[in-house]
C-alpha cells in the first residue's frame, strides 16, 4: 500500500495512529518512581480514595484536599483497580489521553484540510519534546488541556454554522458538546478552564469585524449546560456538608494568581523560554506563521484566529500569574503545533519554503540540546571534581550528586539520533521526508529522556528518600518529613487509614509521647539545627543529601516520665 492510497483510507489511518500511540506511550510507564509533587500528589489521592472508599472527596493524608477536583483522580482510581496501586497505573490515564489527543487532532485536521494535514498535525504534536513526555507522566494537564481544546473546537463549529444559518438543533448540539468538554475541564482542574475560554472568546469578539451574532437563548443554554457539568461535583460537596472544601478551593485558585507558590517562582519570560525549547521542533517551525494567516477557507481562517488568540491568552495569562510551573503553559501546545503543521503543509505543497535563518536556529537548538544531554551520562566520571572544587555551594545539591546514576554511556546515542535527524532534515532540502526525519528523531530523543534518562536522574534527586519510605512500608512506625514538602512519604510508605484522630504532625511527634517509633527525613542542610533543638532524635542513616532520624517510642516515654 503506497502513501497516497493510505491517505484515502482514514479509518486505517486512525487505527495506525492509535496503535503507534499505544506502542509509544504505554510501555515503561512504571520504569521510574513517581515524581514529587504533582505525580505523587494525584496518585496518593487516588490511593486514599480506594482505601477509604470515599470517592466524592479528594483527600491527602486522609484529610480533605481542596486544591483539585476529582475527575482525573477518578481516572487513576479505575486504573489502579485494574493494574494495582503503582506507577504504571498512575500514569496509564495520560497514555490513553495521548492516544485520544492524536486521534482528535487527526479528525480536526482532516475536517479543516485533508488527511495529509491531519497526519502532519499528529506528528507535530506527538513528536515534540514536552507533549511526548507529558503523555508518559501522571499529571492532570494532558486531560485538562484536551478538554479545553475540544470544548473550544465545538464552539468554533457552532460559531461557523451560526454564520451559515444552520438548523437550531445542530447549533445547540455543538454548544452542548462545547459546554460538556469545558465542564469536564473544570472537573479536572478547576474554573481556570472557564477563565481561559472566556478570555479567548472576549478577545475574539473585540477584535473581529465579523462578530458572532449571539442569540440570548443560546447564551443561556450554554451557561446552564456548562454550570451543570462543571459545577456538579461542587454542588454535591455543598449538599454533603463540605461547603468549606469548596470555599478553600476557590481561595486556593485565587492565591495561585496573586502569590508565588513555594518553590515555584520564575522570571517574567519563563513560559516563553519553556515553550520555545520544550516544544521543539514545532515551536520553531511555527515562527514563520505566528503572525500570518494559515488558512484560505472561512473555517480555516476562523480556526486559525481562535488558535492564535488561545496561544497569546494562555501565554500572557500565565506570564502574569506569579506561580511559574512548566505545565501551566501546556495548553499552548495545541496552537503551536497547529501553526507549525500549517506552515509545514504549505512547504510540502510548495506554497512556502523554510528559509535559512529558521534552518540555522533549528540546527543550533538541536546541537546545544544534544551536547547538554550527551554529556549527562558521563557526570559520574567528573562529579568528584565538581564536589571537591566546591563549585556547588548548596550542601543538599552536593549530597544529591554523590548518588550513583548507574549510567552506561550508551544513553548518549539519543543525542546522536537527534543530530542525525536534524542533519537529514537539512540534507533533504526540507522535503516531507526530511521533515519526517526531524520529527521522528525528536520523538526518539524525547522517549529516551523519559525512559533512559529520567530513572537515572531521579537517583540524584528523590530516590534515596523513596527507597527509605519503601523500606519502612508495612512497619508499625510513622514516617514524616521535616522542613520540606513531600507526598512521597504517604504513597511509598503506604500509609494506612488512621484508626483514630492523628496528632498534629510533626509537633506532637517531636515533643509528646509516642505509641510507635517515629522516623523523620530531613535535608542535610538542616541536620545541625534540628539535632540541637531535638536531642532525643537519633541519626539512623544518611544518603545522597538526605538524613534519616528516629525518635523511638521508648525514649519518648522516658522523656515524658522525667517531665512528670
Amino acid at each position: 500500500m503506497n502513501r497516497t492510497s493510505l491517505l484515502q483510507k482514514p479509518l486505517m489511518l486512525q487505527f495506525l495512529i492509535a496503535a503507534i500511540a499505544a506502542l509509544v506511550f504505554i510501555p515503561f510507564l512504571g520504569g521510574v518512581h513517581l515524581f514529587d509533587w504533582d505525580e505523587i500528589n494525584f496518585a496518593e489521592s487516588a490511593r486514599e480514595m480506594i482505601l477509604t472508599k470515599n470517592y466524592l472527596t479528594v483527600q491527602i493524608n486522609f484529610l480533605p484536599f481542596w486544591e483539585k477536583p476529582p475527575l482525573f483522580i477518578w481516572m487513576q482510581v479505575l486504573s489502579m483497580k485494574a493494574f494495582g496501586i503503582n506507577e504504571f497505573a498512575a500514569r496509564f490515564p495520560d497514555a490513553i489521553c495521548g492516544m485520544a489527543t492524536l486521534l482528535i487532532l487527526f479528525k480536526i485536521g482532516r475536517k479543516l484540510r485533508n488527511e495529509k494535514f491531519g497526519l502532519l498535525w499528529v506528528m507535530m504534536y506527538g513528536c515534540s519534546w514536552l507533549p511526548f513526555i507529558y503523555f508518559k507522566s501522571g499529571i492532570i494537564d494532558p486531560w485538562f488541556n484536551l478538554f479545553i481544546f475540544t470544548g473550544i473546537w465545538f464552539f468554533i463549529l457552532y460559531a461557523f454554522d451560526l454564520k451559515q444559518k444552520a438548523k437550531t438543533t445542530r447549533l445547540l448540539g455543538f454548544l452542548a458538546l462545547s459546554a460538556l468538554f469545558l465542564g469536564l475541564a473544570v472537573l479536572t482542574k478547576g474554573p481556570v478552564a472557564v477563565l481561559v475560554f472566556a478570555l479567548v472568546f472576549s478577545v475574539y469578539y473585540i477584535i473581529s469585524k465579523d462578530r458572532i451574532p449571539l442569540k440570548i437563548f443560546h447564551v443561556f443554554f450554554f451557561i446552564l449546560a456548562l454550570a451543570f457539568v462543571g459545577g456538579f461535583w461542587f454542588i454535591l460537596q455543598v449538599l454533603n456538608g463540605h461547603a468549606s472544601v469548596v470555599m478553600d478551593f476557590i481561595r486556593y485558585q485565587a492565591k495561585l494568581f496573586s502569590t508565588k507558590d513555594a518553590g515555584h517562582g520564575g522570571f517574567l519570560f519563563y513560559h516563553f523560554l519553556v515553550l520555545l525549547i520544550g516544544v521543539f521542533p514545532a515551536s520553531w517551525l511555527a515562527l514563520p506563521r505566528l503572525f500570518r494567516k494559515t488558512g484560505d477557507t472561512p473555517l480555516q481562517l476562523l480556526f486559525d484566529r481562535w488558535m492564535k488568540i488561545l496561544f497569546w491568552v494562555v501565554l500572557i495569562l500565565f506570564t502574569i500569574v506569579k506561580t511559574k510551573i512548566v505545565h501551566y503553559s501546556s495548553l499552548c501546545y495545541f496552537p503551536i503545533t497547529f501553526i507549525a503543521a500549517s506552515f509545514v503543509y504549505q512547504v510540502v505543497e510548495r506554497k512556502a519554503r523554510i528559509k535559512g535563518w529558521l534552518t540555522g536556529l533549528i540546527v543550533i537548538m538541536a546541537v546545544l540540546m544534544a551536547i547538554f544531554t550527551g554529556v549527562i551520562p558521563f557526570i559520574d566520571d567528573f562529579k568528584s571534581i565538581i564536589i571537591q572544587k566546591g563549585w556547588i555551594k548548596d550542601a543538599f545539591a552536593a549530597g544529591n550528586l554523590e548518588a550513583n546514576g548507574e549510567w552506561t554511556g550508551w544513553e548518549s546515542l539519543a543525542s546522536l539520533i537527534l543530530l542525525l535527524g536534524v542533519f537529514a532534515f537539512v540534507w533533504m532540502r526540507y522535503s516531507l521526508r526530511g521533515i519526517t526525519w526531524l520529527l521522528v528523531s525528536s520523538a526518539v530523543f524525547a522517549g529516551s529522556l523519559a525512559v533512559l534518562y529520567a530513572p537515572r536522574i531521579e537517583k540524584y534527586s528523590q530516590a534515596a528518600a523513596i527507597e527509605f519510605y519503601q523500606k519502612m512500608a508495612g512497619k508499625n512506625v510513622s514516617v514524616n518529613t521535616l522542613n520540606f514538602k513531600s507526598y512521597a512519604t504517604l504513597f511509598y510508605f503506604k500509609k494506612p487509614v488512621p484508626d483514630k484522630p492523628q496528632p498534629k504532625i510533626p509537633e506532637e511527634l517531636l515533643y509528646g509521647p509516642l505509641d510507635r517509633d517515629a522516623y523523620f527525613v530531613i535535608k542535610n542542610t538542616q541536620k545541625e539545627s534540628i539535632l540541637s533543638r531535638f536531642p532525643d532524635l537519633k541519626v539512623v542513616a544518611e544518603k545522597n543529601g538526605f538524613v534519616f532520624l528516629l525518635r523511638s517510642k521508648s525514649v519518648s516515654l522516658q522523656e515524658n516520665e522525667k517531665n512528670k
